[in-house]
């Protein structure tokens, strides 16, 4: 760790609480300090408080709470007029149902989304100006179908310019597989073919051998590959906690957006509706996000893939799908974790032919042009890597958002993708919402809607539903959640200071 990397925070002035608490948890968290604050050099942020990272991207410091002090320090902490938000650094893991390695065999899934008539559609297999970041357990960059693809990445785990996937048990190559799936090279003898086979494709390793990793390095991870210019990141891994607990990790993933970056992310695989169901990056919810649920050779929802119409854009392959594993090896896994990096290829494969659409605007194609399926998400949608190099080809118009949700009172723009300019805009009933002239909407009442655009030379698209509010009537708000960890804590914490937000009123 270099000398930036050991600075904390200067003149904060937490007091240095020696008192017991009813806790005797010890653990690591991440502490937002507000923007303007001094950096100087030292061991510790105080000696309650045990120092161990620095995020200067992030404005986080990790520090290290000891046994029976915690939810003191943690009022302590969050009292502090320069300090934003506390969190715990929670673990996250890589999202793979797990199968035994069998041999080869064909890929139905580069079949099914119909690779191979886009790639003659396009004229090419994608483009190495494009780059994609897989943060995951690393890759194995030496592997012979990935090696012409591969450019230099890091390991977060060691700190290290190595992020070569170490197996285990736990890890059957997790990363190595999704990078196979996105851009292995197709030109080895008995191996296989990602969706985008001309690509660059980042590593960069957070999660260890056992497919684990912290909440920590994950964000150092996105702002790595943010300050490396990636186009693509591919994230096949999560956390079920709330989105207090996931702010950091949020943050990071709006530092992506503002830089243009496509965020693709695994619904997760507790066969849940993640509408209700508190899973992060998944539920992130930014322009630049696209959460995958994962589809099955039949087009129907594996028993174990999450879903959900507000919270979940579309569903891709990811039932036995087979791909890259180390030591030049190839094997079949499942999971989100496999649907992610196929739509991460394709939205790779997307950027080669016209790198100017927006992510908001990607998400939207593979919407717009997904073939429909009884798997519930936005748009009840899987992807066709045809049907959206053929709209992108042929500069088909279509609508951007093509399925959302809207809160009510709230308002949306919209935009006509290859349109010809001036554009008219209908919804489809107006006591539900309405829009103007400019293509904002306006959600006036539970429901759903569809868009319609004109664009000036007579040419129409709609767009799927547009949900507004819940559909239900409005519910009581949730009571507060805990954002600290064992419950216990936040307990202890509410009578040394009522007045946090999370404590009962």
């Amino acid at each position: 760790m270099n000398l930036l990397s050991k600075r904390i925070l200067a003149g904060w002035g937490f007091a240095a609480l020696t008192l017991l608490s009813a806790s005797g948890f010890a653990a690591e968290y991440l502490v937002k300090y507000r923007s303007g604050q001094t950096v100087m050099s030292g061991k510790s942020i105080i000696s309650t408080y045990a120092f161990m990272d620095h995020n200067e991207s992030a404005q986080l410091v990790k520090v290290n709470v000891p046994d029976g002090n915690l939810a003191l320090s943690l009022v302590d902490l969050a009292s502090d007029p320069n300090v934003e938000y506390v969190v715990p650094n929670a673990k996250v893991y890589a999202m793979t149902v797990p199968l035994a390695e069998v041999s080869l065999k064909t890929q139905w899934a580069v079949a099914k989304i119909q690779a191979e008539k886009a790639w003659t559609r396009a004229g090419n297999r994608g483009s190495r100006k494009v780059l994609v970041a897989v943060i995951d357990t690393g890759t194995d960059y030496k592997h012979k179908n990935l090696a012409a693809n591969m450019v230099e990445g890091f390991d977060f785990v060691n700190e290290s310019k190595d992020p070569m996937d170490i197996t285990s048990s736990q890890n059957p190559g997790h990363g190595t597989h999704c990078a196979g799936v996105i851009g292995s090279t197709g030109v080895v003898a008995g191996g296989t073919v990602g969706i985008s086979p001309d690509v660059s494709i980042m590593p960069i390793r957070f999660l260890d051998e056992k497919g684990s990793g912290d909440l920590n390095n994950g964000i150092k991870a996105i702002d790595y590959a943010i300050e490396h210019h990636v186009d693509v990141i591919s994230a096949s891994w999560g956390a079920r906690i709330g989105r207090e607990e996931a702010q950091p990790l949020i943050e990071a993933i709006q530092r992506a957006e503002k830089a243009g970056i496509v965020f693709v992310v695994a619904a997760s695989n507790d066969g849940q509706n993640n509408d209700s169901f508190e899973v992060y990056p998944a539920k992130v919810g930014t322009s630049n996000a696209i959460a995958v649920a994962a589809s099955n050779s039949k087009d129907a929802k594996p028993r174990w893939s999450n879903y959900g119409r507000h919270s979940v854009d579309l569903a891709a392959p990811g039932d036995g799908i087979m791909s890259t594993l180390p030591n030049d090896k190839y094997g079949n896994l499942s999971g989100t974790s496999m649907a992610t990096p196929l739509v991460a290829g394709l939205v790779a494969l997307v950027k080669a032919q016209d790198p100017a659409l927006s992510p908001l605007e990607i998400r939207s194609l593979l919407q717009a042009s997904g073939t429909k399926v009884a798997i519930n998400t936005a748009c009840d949608c899987r992807i066709d890597a045809l049907g959206a190099i053929e709209m992108v080809k042929s500069q088909t118009m279509f609508v951007s958002p093509y399925a959302t949700h809207i809160a009510l009172n709230e308002k949306m723009n919209f935009s006509a993708v290859y349109g010809a300019k001036p554009i008219a805009y209908a919804v489809s009933d107006s006591n539900i919402a309405s829009v103007d002239e400019n293509g904002i909407m306006t959600a006036i009442k539970d429901g759903a809607v569809k868009l319609t655009v004109t664009d000036a030379k007579g040419q129409t698209a709609q767009s799927y539903n547009i949900l507004i509010g819940d559909g239900e009537p409005p519910k009581p708000p949730a009571p507060p959640r805990c954002p600290w960890g064992p419950k216990i804590v936040c307990e202890v914490a509410c009578k040394y200071k009522p007045d946090l937000k999370f404590c009962k009123k």
